[in-house]
């Protein structure tokens, strides 16, 4: 077949997780979008809809596994918001048998003292930003007590004057037998026994973003004979405890990664040890930061701990591995933050926050909103004017609040307008639109024409951008202007690091999603998750190391009726990732075997290129070829990195000399964390 338009003549400016499909997508993956895709996990939130936004997180790690009857950790989202502020009203709402989401408003002494109030199930209780303090008790979760979040408090000061006090059993939070915990957030210290104890087989428990310090028995795991705890301990900081930091026995699995230990010099505080698997633990300990810590990581003869990535400073004594463990990526996605940038990113980013929402705003400060309307009612009439008013070089989130109707207008984010999310309000994506008709021929005002990447509707290259429930478009009419030179007509282009494309619809003919980097050396990472892409030819390209996830690629008949095209055109530099769709369906109004997954776009004839597309646990319709990937411009296919791994549906086909496979150990290299590399999008 011939190529429609070979990518060799486009003027272009140089600019984890094996998760099955979700069936709501599934279905609404038809050309008419007739069922529109709510938010990844939103399952029961609309019951809490008058609580924060907080509210409605859900649990990460072992917590977020489904097990013992349990869909995750969610806590009291389906139950009343209720504001306490006394001991009294606490103890009513934690011990209640409903749910609810209890938000601690101030400071709330325990008596008696040692006071450990005994939390029911599904409930969440949150500090009311940095006020919400427990002082001189805190909680207890006994046997199948479950689905309990227990987020941004501060618990403290229990001490009794006795360092090593063996008399008195005064814990922040102590469970016995609970399951499906996450603790997040919170600042515990100076208590008289330990900070945390997860005892007596509970299990699915996580343990992030806490500020752990000033005490000896810092955090206890165990206390059975049984090997059935599983617990997920990452991003906290350890700081001036001397023991249990944490003390992990006969755990079945414990992952700990990107935690900061610190026994900080010239101080009173020493530290006795560090990680500790004991009993018959299986420990997997990644990409953590020790300073200053003696014997920093020790073991059991019949424990094992596997060690990868760790940073070790000023540290003395025992370093220790060995034995097999387990791959945490069989059982919830996750990824890594390096181990050097740890201090500076714990330090800012443990324990309360003043505005607590999803993950991402550990890390920034409360988004500032400017609000769009077409009709006035808003700051602003267009979105490049709420653009232009974001400060140069903000250094917090602005949140572009765009009402239902359709902008067509052309959109620019500069790159010195980082963290800027574009938003539309209405109940659907479909419900804002910004779209335009500027294709690379399409001649430019002042002279010549727009090329591939001007012609983008919206064209993103400020880093940390997101995009949510709306549709970007471009309505190129290629039938009425085939005298044009140059169809290739972009809806959105991205050069830009850390771009989230969330819930949202990209459409357009060839050339659709412009996936570039800010330059062929810099990495430029796109994470496209719960979203629509609608093309034909090429029509996912570019440079970036970029993620389809959960996704609808929908494949979309040329401007005369046929049908032929090309998923992806990736013009990957070497040594970097590609193009990874993942856990997505591939359909759409086409003729079978008609569309090609991939060819290879050395941009420039650029033979140092290695481009890369991987399609894994993906739905193949009949319109994709028995034969998926193609030659491009003189490159063959089989000169790069092409290859599919365990996808299904009419078109997925039996591995052979032109259909490559991976084998599952590469595979285990090529899932979306791997992509990401130590970045984890989420909303803010």
């Amino acid at each position: 077949m011939s190529e429609p338009h070979s990518k060799a003549r486009h003027r272009r400016s140089r600019t984890a997780l094996a998760v099955t499909v979700p069936l709501a997508l599934t279905a609404a993956g038809t050309l008419a979008y007739g069922t529109d895709l709510g938010v990844l996990g939103g399952t029961g939130r609309e019951a809490s809809a008058a609580a924060p936004a907080w509210a409605a997180d859900t649990a990460d790690g072992f917590a977020s596994v489904n097990s013992l009857g349990q869909n995750g950790t969610y806590g009291g989202r389906d139950g009343k918001t209720v504001t306490v502020k006394t001991q009294a009203e606490l103890e009513k709402y934690a011990t209640a048998a409903e749910p609810y989401v209890i938000v601690v408003a101030g400071t709330i002494a325990m008596n008696p003292v040692g006071k450990e109030i005994k939390v029911q199930s599904d409930k969440t209780i949150v500090g009311q930003g940095t006020s919400g303090h427990i002082v001189g008790g805190g909680f207890f979760l006994g046997s199948g007590v479950h689905n309990v979040i227990i987020r941004n408090l501060t618990i403290r000061d229990a001490y009794q004057g006795v360092w090593n006090d063996k008399d008195h059993d005064f814990d922040a939070i102590q469970m016995d037998g609970a399951h499906h915990v996450w603790i997040d957030h919170n600042d515990l210290r100076h208590m008289a026994d330990g900070l945390i104890d997860v005892r007596k087989d509970s299990t699915n428990v996580t343990v992030s973003w806490n500020k752990l310090s000033d005490n000896n028995k810092t955090f206890g795991i165990g206390w059975t004979e049984n090997v059935k705890t599983d617990i997920t301990i990452h991003h906290n900081w350890i700081r001036e405890t001397e023991q249990r930091n944490p003390s992990t026995d006969n755990a079945a699995h414990a992952h700990l990664y990107n935690n900061f230990l610190e026994d900080a010099a010239g101080t009173d505080i020493k530290s006795s040890y560090g990680n500790y698997s004991r009993g018959a633990t299986k420990m997997v300990l990644e990409n953590s930061y020790f300073q200053g810590v003696k014997n920093p990581v020790i073991k059991d003869s019949g424990a094992a701990i596997v060690q990868r990535g760790s940073v070790f400073s000023g540290t003395s004594g025992r370093n220790e591995s060995g034995g097999t463990a387990f791959d945490p990526k069989a059982y919830y996605p996750y990824s890594l933050d390096q181990a050097a940038d740890l201090p500076s990113i714990l330090k800012s980013g443990v324990g309360p926050r003043a505005s607590v929402g999803t993950t991402a705003a550990t890390k920034a400060a409360a988004a500032t909103t400017l609000t769009v309307a077409a009709d006035g009612s808003g700051q602003y009439r267009t979105v490049q004017a709420a653009v232009n008013a974001v400060p140069a070089n903000n250094p917090a989130r602005v949140v572009i609040a765009v009402k239902p109707g359709t902008y067509r207008e052309l959109v620019k984010v500069p790159s010195n307008k980082p963290h800027v999310t574009i938003q539309g309000t209405g109940g659907s994506r479909k419900d804002t639109t910004i779209v335009y008709n500027n294709a690379a021929g399409t001649p430019k005002p002042g002279g010549g024409t727009y090329g591939t990447g001007g012609s983008a509707t919206v064209a993103v290259e400020a880093d940390d951008f997101q995009a949510r429930n709306l549709t970007i478009s471009n309505d190129f009419d290629e039938k009425a202007n085939q005298s044009l030179s140059g169809h290739q007509a972009v809806a959105l282009r991205t050069a830009a690091d850390k771009v989230f494309l969330d819930g949202i619809i990209v459409s357009g003919d060839q050339d659709t999603l412009l996936l570039d980097t800010a330059a062929k050396d810099k990495l430029g990472r796109v994470y496209v998750g719960n979203s629509y892409v609608v093309g034909n030819v090429d029509f996912i390209f570019g440079r970036a190391t970029a993620v389809v996830d959960k996704s609808v690629i929908t494949l979309k008949k040329r401007w005369d009726g046929t049908s032929a095209g090309y998923v992806t055109a990736p013009s990957t530099a070497a040594n970097r990732k590609g193009i990874l769709i993942a856990n997505t369906t591939v359909n759409g109004d086409v003729s079978n075997g008609s569309f090609y997954l991939g060819r290879p776009w050395h941009a420039g004839g650029d033979a140092s290129l290695d481009p890369q597309t991987t399609v894994r646990n993906t739905s193949l319709s009949a319109a994709v070829k028995s034969t998926p990937w193609t030659d491009m411009s003189g490159f063959s296919w089989k000169d790069d990195r092409f290859a599919e791994y365990k996808n299904s549906g009419a078109g997925a086909g039996s591995a052979n000399s032109n259909r490559p496979h991976l084998s599952d150990a590469q595979a285990a290299g090529q899932e979306v964390a791997d992509w990401l590399a130590g970045w984890t999008p989420s909303a803010s």
